[in-house]
């Protein structure tokens, strides 16, 4: 097992030094699930929620999440990301949304904090603006997918 890089020799907490790392172009993918009634969720595809466009709104929201994730993640290093997409995929019978964002760059550490704080945030956002119609609401399984670039290269979801 690798040891944790956000502690020193003594175990405390530190910023990991990425200054002799090399630039590479690396870019990670993370998703969330949010689950809901059949009702809601046709409010909110068929764009009648009287808040607004909720898939815009969490949309813009996620991407403002990570460009301050830095702000928001202890030790997180702040990045030049030249990328960051949302997006959002339906699934009827489950009455259930899938978030999916990708975050890209090209420097010295990775960009899977900004990938999983964008999804965490438009899938907070999707409840805030539906909690008035529906408290019951969950947000479930936020996770890692891919990651992409740096020494470790490739690793997909269900890769150790």
């Amino acid at each position: 097992m690798s040891e944790l890089t956000h502690l020193d020799s003594d175990g405390n907490a530190r910023m990991v030094d990425v200054t002799d790392k090399a630039e590479t172009s690396r870019s990670a993918t993370a998703q969330a699930f949010v689950s809901m009634s059949a009702a809601t969720l046709e409010m909110v595809v068929k764009g009648e929620h009287k808040k607004g466009d909720v898939f815009g709104i969490a949309r813009i929201a996620g991407i403002q999440a990570a460009k301050k994730c830095s702000d928001l993640i202890p030790l997180c290093h702040p990045l030049m990301l030249s990328s960051i997409g949302v997006e959002f995929e339906v699934n009827h019978p489950k009455n259930q949304i899938m978030i999916s964002a990708t975050c890209k760059l090209k420097g010295q550490t990775g960009v899977e904090m900004e990938a999983l704080t964008a999804v965490s945030v438009a899938a907070l956002t999707i409840y805030d603006m539906c909690k008035g119609v529906e408290k019951g609401i969950l947000i479930e399984s936020i996770g890692l997918v891919e990651k992409l670039g740096g020494k470790s290269g490739l690793w997909q979801q269900g890769d150790k």
